[in-house]
């Protein structure tokens, strides 16, 4: 039955990778689980013992349980990095979040530090905790037809890991003020006055709204929201707000730090009463000695929502962001949510293109080595375990360490990697004879293609080649210098003056294994006639007399065929704790854009 079981969810996955693939992804790994699940919110978690062949499954500790899905993990102890992946469509924007509850699973109270990637890129570094859980997410634009997240070690003895990760499309007109060539790190995003998260199917997107709520909130009148902004944020965002105490004091709804980060901002305001009263007010951002708004005018929509939107935000002093009602508003500011950003440096294209298309060929040819996901190359230093790359901005690969993976059949054509200064084959069972394509790749000045299996002759661009370190030896039916090559039927060798010697000496074994076994059979069917001969002489019996060696006076025959066959099988971000959200932003710097975008009823 679990064989069944087993069968099943492989389907499932194979089923589910087939609709993701030139699709919308909504993808949900629950990493360390064997059994599927589907949360509160309609979300189902696949897991992920058929998705990743390295790592250890862990489940943390029962005080410090936070959710099935955060509950398990999957740890790993060896290999540089190690990744998630899926299919996507180049050019579609994601939001992939991963998450991180260490709940002392290990029982030693020393929660590790780590690296974390996404497609070659660093993402962030992972601090985990003794309690709680660490969320990161990132928006961003694929550059390539797949999508991964990546844990690295760091540390000796702290080994990374990973609890929950989460893949979903998001409409290319969200966030689309952003660079395309950027990723946006979430700070912050939170529902002012809500006293509930608010997330998928409430969010098309699964954004999660983490509730602030305090003095000033209040709940809107309106029970229906027109939220066609290209933000498409959830009308439950709009349903709460927190309001000012009153026209001429200000509302402080987030602090910023100076750093080296830039900023991107969306504010999001939504009119709370069914009024004839005017609500106006600016955006501001205060320090003890000046206030300056950052906003025109603010007029929100009762049953709608105007949205600001701060680009490129940075602030070079500790500063307050603001609403300060103007001079002829009725009623006091009001803020329903917010969304803030750092915003990445400019994202890679990831390891140059040929290359991957023939470590792809290496994989797809070869199973143990599909284990390795994620950019070959990036980030630096992390790439995979059996190559080295170069240090260019679009990276080359320049090895390949191959030996002793118990690799077997054929070497596909990898020809496209022209980069190529060392191939490491050595301690394998390749068969066939060795390609020639490795003797034109440009730049390859070490080929180790000892103790396998290859026949036939060594392609005279390897043989001839004073600039390559060649190594052959353990290959039994490999030609090489002084030994012959077995011929086909019917071919013959170049040098007429060794043909003869050749043929005769290949013969030889013909002759004497067809020889010898006929001679000593001739002796034993005499043997057997005058034993029988006498016997028959012995008991007085008459017989005719046999003139032939066999019946019908042909002559007896063995005949004995041996085969012997060998097949080979080759076949900057910083991050959200739940349960403990804060309106603070770290950023630096002293410019902004400022944009516009409003609905109403």
């Amino acid at each position: 039955m679990a064989k069944h079981l087993k069968l099943l969810a492989i389907l499932l996955l194979a089923l589910f990778t087939f609709s993701v693939s030139g699709a919308d992804v909504f993808w949900s790994v629950n990493c360390g689980a064997t059994d599927f699940y589907t949360d509160g919110n309609f979300i189902s978690w696949t897991p992920d013992d058929s998705l990743v062949s390295n790592g250890l499954s862990r489940v943390v500790q029962s005080s410090n349980s936070i959710s099935p899905v955060l509950d398990s993990l999957r740890v790993f102890t060896s290999r540089k990095k190690n990744c998630y992946s899926t299919p996507v469509t180049k050019g579609q924007k994601l939001l992939v979040r991963a998450s991180f509850n260490y709940g002392n699973y290990d029982r030693l109270s020393s929660p590790p530090a780590f690296d974390l990637h996404f497609d070659g890129n660093f993402w962030a570094t992972v601090e985990t905790t003794d309690s709680g859980a660490q969320v990161y997410e990132a928006t961003y634009v694929t550059k390539g037809d797949s999508a991964s997240v990546c844990v690295a070690q760091t540390n000796p003895g702290q080994f990374p890991f990973i609890s929950a990760l989460e893949f979903r499309s998001v409409d290319s007109e969200v966030y689309n003020l952003a660079d395309d060539n950027r990723a946006l790190f979430l700070i912050e995003r939170l529902s002012f006055g809500a006293s509930d998260t608010l997330r998928y199917p409430n969010d098309p997107y699964d954004r999660i709204w983490v509730p602030l709520s305090g003095p000033g909130a209040v709940t809107n009148e309106a029970i229906l929201f027109n939220t066609s902004i290209s933000d498409n944020p959830p009308s439950g965002i709009l349903a709460n707000a927190i309001v000012g105490a009153s026209t001429t004091s200000s509302l402080i709804f987030a602090t910023v730090q100076p750093s080296n980060d830039i900023l991107y901002i969306n504010m999001y305001f939504s009119e709370v009463l069914d009024t004839t009263e005017t609500r106006l007010f600016r955006v501001y951002e205060s320090s003890t000695s000046e206030n300056r708004p950052l906003t025109a005018t603010i007029s929100p929509a009762f049953g709608g929502v105007n949205e600001r939107i701060l680009t490129n935000y940075t602030t070079n002093s500790a500063m307050n962001l603001s609403l300060i009602a103007t001079a002829d508003s009725d009623l006091p500011p009001l803020i329903n949510a917010i969304e803030a950003f750092n915003i990445s440096d400019v994202l890679t294209d990831g390891t140059d293109s040929n290359d991957v298309a023939a470590l792809t060929l290496l994989q797809t040819t070869f199973d143990v080595l599909a284990q390795w996901s994620g950019d070959p190359c990036l980030p630096a230093p992390y790439s995979w375990d059996w190559l080295n790359c170069s240090n260019d901005a679009t990276p080359r690969v320049t090895s390949l360490h191959l030996d002793s993976f118990d690799l077997s059949g054929s070497l596909p054509d990898i020809s496209s990697m022209d980069a190529l200064e060392t191939i490491d084959l050595h301690n394998n069972s390749f068969t066939g004879t060795i390609p020639n394509y490795l003797g034109t790749l440009p730049k390859l000045k070490e080929l180790n293609l000892a103790n396998n299996m290859f026949s036939g002759p060594i392609p005279t661009s390897l043989s001839k080649n004073n600039k390559l370190k060649l190594t052959v030896t353990g290959n039994p039916s490999l030609c090489t210098s002084g030994k012959s090559c077995s011929s086909s039927p019917g071919s013959t060798e170049s040098s007429s003056g060794g043909t003869t010697s050749k043929k005769k000496s290949n013969n030889m074994p013909i002759i004497l294994g067809t020889t010898i076994p006929m001679f000593f059979l001739i002796w034993v069917v005499a043997g057997i006639f005058v034993i029988l001969h006498r016997k028959r002489r012995a008991n007085n019996f008459n017989m005719s007399t046999v003139t032939g060696d066999g019946a019908n006076g042909k002559p007896n025959g063995l005949h004995m065929v041996g085969e012997e066959m060998m097949n080979g099988v080759g076949g900057n971000a910083a991050q959200q704790t739940f349960g403990s959200p804060s309106p603070l932003l770290d950023t630096s710097g002293q410019t902004s854009d400022l944009h516009d975008q409003t609905t109403t009823h």
